[in-house]
């Protein structure tokens, strides 16, 4: 049995937000504040975060879409994967890495955060909103990757590159207003 079998097959988050639009909208409007709004990180990095924790709790859908935007705004082809592979060798910004150790044990043992973890991103160069802005879509992505995949969304063929086009050439508000469930 589907874990919603009153929904068509292969059905993904569209389908999900089409269905139960009044929790997806404030959803909506939450990932243009925290991807597209003012942050010291590019639209870019916090995608690449988007997709690094969806990589960590094994949310094919989300990484794959997150990754190709990433890609899409200008992380190179490749660095996710190295990155799930290992941090310290991965050809990501060496600014980043503390910022992305941090979103890691954020996602895998949070109740473990100490305060030096925050230190190793100050002392890259960040700001508080840096560690605000990364802890806000780390945690938005844990929330997301939950939804997904507690409601049996799975990822399948042109899926990532699919949905990730559009978020490359739109706001979220405006995915919410082409899908219909915003006005």
């Amino acid at each position: 049995m589907a874990i919603l079998p009153s929904m068509p097959e292969g059905y993904t988050l569209t389908e999900l937000f089409q269905r139960w639009p009044e929790p997806a909208r404030p959803l909506m409007a939450l990932h243009d504040v925290l991807l597209r709004g003012p942050s010291p990180f590019s639209v870019a990095e916090r995608e690449l975060i988007a997709g690094y924790v969806s990589g960590l709790n094994q949310c094919d859908y989300c990484h794959g879409i997150h990754t190709y935007v990433a890609e899409a705004f200008g992380i190179g082809e490749g660095v996710m994967a190295g990155l799930m592979a290992d941090i310290d060798s991965a050809p990501v910004d060496e600014r980043m890495k503390p910022v992305l150790a941090y979103v890691k044990k954020l996602t895998l043992t949070p109740s473990r955060m100490v305060d030096a973890d925050a230190q190793a991103i100050y002392d890259a160069g960040w700001d508080e909103r840096a560690v605000h802005d990364a802890a806000a879509v780390c945690a938005t992505f844990n929330f997301m990757n939950r939804l997904v995949e507690g409601t049996g969304i799975k990822s399948a063929g042109a899926i990532p590159e699919v949905r990730g086009q559009r978020l490359r050439d739109m706001s979220y508000t405006d995915f919410g207003r082409q899908i219909g469930i915003i006005d």
